[in-house]
């Protein structure tokens, strides 16, 4: 982007007050002191560990001309435009828009959140725009498209921080792009982050919710609000509506926050603009009829992904675009066929190995709940099933994934997914506790093994493993790194379930190369 003067971002973050103002040129946006280069507004901005606010000295330094901060200043930088506002990081997100000139307002917008399916959900809408010819732009956990080809997102941040999005937006614009599909997480929508105050939808999508992320929200009722926001958000024009699953008891409220109409997709509910039925679930491949009430038809569709959580996903993302394109879902019957699962999300390893081996991202109780029963129905042998639960995040979700995991698993391998700055085996015992008091039978040492280091606890699982077993490896899917107290190492599950399978001596076949 063009250097911006700085009056224009100060009219927009409305600030408390300016010390040491001076008429000068914005070359770009930074919160991390570490990457500040020379010209650049700086923003201090509180987190969960530290405070920008104590790195401002560092951010002159390297060449910030100006700072944006809430809390007053210990040092006031000579030469340096301090601006104070209420909310640091609410002055961030206006000040990006500003910078980026509101590209949020050149596209339709549509934003996906819930507690599972978020991901898949927004691909497949994605996918769906493109193969209609309509040229979009993609942000979600996994993947990015800002106009120029899917790449992978190595943000570690669903919802990243609003200069990237805003950055990312403006590169959808740039690349004339006219729709974008943009994944949105709780934290993303609190008002505590602010990383997307101020961007408005055409379309808001909410899948389900379950218990996950309480560590930030503090309670259920508080991080459904938050989810909420995205309702909030839709544009006040007679074009931007809702969509909700009906089969979700969470849906009203969604409803409730919004004037805007919202449509219902549901497989349960008869009370749904689109329903599926006669549902069919295959290992690979699901089955159904989509009933479209408003066109009065029924379409027999194919989705080349198994079970009823993929059914939904792809109710959620046919209704999405026959709404926002105005088309029958009978009229998406190819493009739902041609669509392709999320990398990492139910994904079979194939190899010589007489057993199943499956690379999974679930890592909530309530995708738990949804997967597990599907790993155990396509078992003939014995389940086994390695998995963790992350650092620093939601504790009381872990003794809710060792119980569920234990009423279907015959062994538990439980191993690291990001313990952060936590002890990892107190992590793993917190999750074997509701394991144990779920399936008594499980003996640890045996049937329940504590493991953190990842790489051996899935090279344990897989020579374990015999003919007819699944092994499956929940948590991390598409991930490309662990975190340690110490810093994050490079991961790549599927990579190393691949090396321990050829370490037992078996062949594998080619992996998964896409991006999303």
């Amino acid at each position: 982007m063009p250097p911006l003067p700085l009056q224009r971002i100060i009219d927009a973050v409305e600030p408390l007050r300016t010390l040491n103002y001076r008429e000068l040129s914005i070359r770009g946006l930074c919160y991390d002191s570490r990457l500040v280069q020379p010209g650049d507004l700086f923003f201090a901005i509180p987190g969960d560990h530290t405070d920008g606010h104590h790195y401002v000295e560092d951010a002159v330094t390297r060449g910030a001309v100006a700072i944006i901060h809430s809390s007053p200043l210990p040092h006031y930088p000579h030469g340096v435009v301090c601006i104070q506002a209420t909310n640091s990081r609410v002055a961030m997100a206006a000040a990006a828009a500003r910078f980026y000139d509101a590209p949020a307002d050149k596209l339709a917008l549509i934003g996906v959140t819930g507690t599972d399916g978020k991901s898949t959900t927004a691909y497949f809408i994605y996918q769906l725009l493109q193969r209609l010819g309509k040229r979009c732009g993609f942000l979600s956990t996994v993947a990015i498209d800002t106009g120029t080809g899917l790449q992978k997102n190595r943000l570690r941040q669903s919802t990243p921080e609003s200069p990237e999005i805003q950055r990312f937006l403006a590169s959808m614009v740039d690349a004339d792009c006219r729709y974008a599909v943009v994944e949105t997480t709780s934290h993303g929508l609190s008002q505590r982050t602010a990383r997307l105050h101020g961007i408005e939808f055409d379309a808001a999508v909410f899948t389900n919710l379950s218990h996950e992320h309480l560590e930030f929200h503090g309670s259920f009722e508080r991080y459904r609000d938050d989810k909420a926001n995205l309702f909030r958000a839709l544009r006040g024009n007679a074009d931007s509506y809702g969509v909700v699953n009906a089969d979700d008891p969470n849906h009203h409220w969604f409803e409730a926050v919004t004037d805007r109409p919202v449509y219902r997709y549901a497989i349960d509910s008869s009370d749904a603009e689109l329903r599926a039925t006669r549902c069919s679930y295959g290992s690979e491949s699901s089955e159904c009829v989509f009933f479209d009430r408003s066109a009065h038809s029924e379409t027999s569709v194919q989705v080349a992904a198994p079970a009823r959580f993929n059914v939904e996903n792809a109710l959620a993302a046919a209704l999405t675009v026959s709404r926002l394109l105005q088309l029958p879902v009978a009229d998406l019957k190819e493009a739902i066929a041609a669509l392709h699962p999320v990398v990492g999300r139910m994904a079979p390893i194939s190899g010589s190995q007489p057993f199943s081996v499956i690379v999974d991202y679930a890592h909530s109780p309530g995708s738990f709940q949804k997967v597990f029963p599907i790993f155990r129905s396509h078992t003939a042998g014995r389940l086994i099933a390695v998995f963790g639960s992350a650092g620093e995040r939601d504790t009381r979700k872990r003794p809710l994934q060792g119980a569920i995991a234990a009423r279907y698993s015959d062994i538990l391998i439980l191993a690291d997914e990001d313990p952060r700055g936590e002890d990892p085996l107190q992590i793993l015992r917190e999750i074997a506790q509701g394991a144990v008091q779920q399936n008594p039978r499980l003996t640890e040492g045996d049937t329940l093994r504590l493991i953190p280091d990842r790489t051996e606890a899935i090279r344990t699982a897989l020579s374990l493993a015999g003919p007819r077993d699944t092994v499956v490896m929940l948590g991390k899917g598409h991930e490309g790194s662990i975190i340690y107290r110490s810093g994050a190492v490079e991961w790549d599950e599927r990579r190393v379930a691949e090396e321990a399978l050829r370490s037992l001596g078996y062949t594998v076949g080619a992996g998964e190369t896409a991006a999303c």
